[in-house]
């Protein structure tokens, strides 16, 4: 069973930058979309950046530019390096991942990922 566990968010001011983590284990499958997602109270979720297994990437276009997805195999890390931030980019931001097929994973599919983790705090202030 995969399991997902994200780290780094926090409080910046508005131009910061954070880097979030995302712990990965239990994969079985060679083929996975993976990707970050972030959702405000009372608004729906909205996908930021994915990754698919074949490298490819997607970015949402409020955040082309700011944010970058990467990943680090060896040791099942998965990165969201968030620069410029805005204060409209103050969410919740979780971590989400599925064994798909290769070529389907995109930025707008990641909030309808199978496995999430518990979501890391992003705030930023003006």
């Amino acid at each position: 069973q995969v399991q997902l566990v994200e780290s780094g968010g926090g409080s910046v001011q508005a131009g910061g930058s954070l880097r979030l983590t995302c712990a990965a284990s239990g994969y079985t499958s060679s083929t996975y979309c993976m990707g970050w997602f972030r959702q405000v109270p009372g608004k729906e979720r909205e996908g930021v950046a994915s990754l698919d297994s074949d490298g490819s990437i997607d970015y949402a276009d409020s955040v082309k530019g700011r944010f970058t997805i990467s990943q680090d195999n060896a040791n099942n890390t998965l990165y969201l390096q968030l620069n410029m931030l805005k204060p409209e980019d103050t969410a919740m931001y979780y971590c989400a991942s599925s064994a798909i097929p290769v070529g389907y994973c995109t930025d707008a599919l990641t909030p309808y990922l199978e496995v999430w983790g518990q979501g890391t705090l992003v705030t930023v202030s003006s």
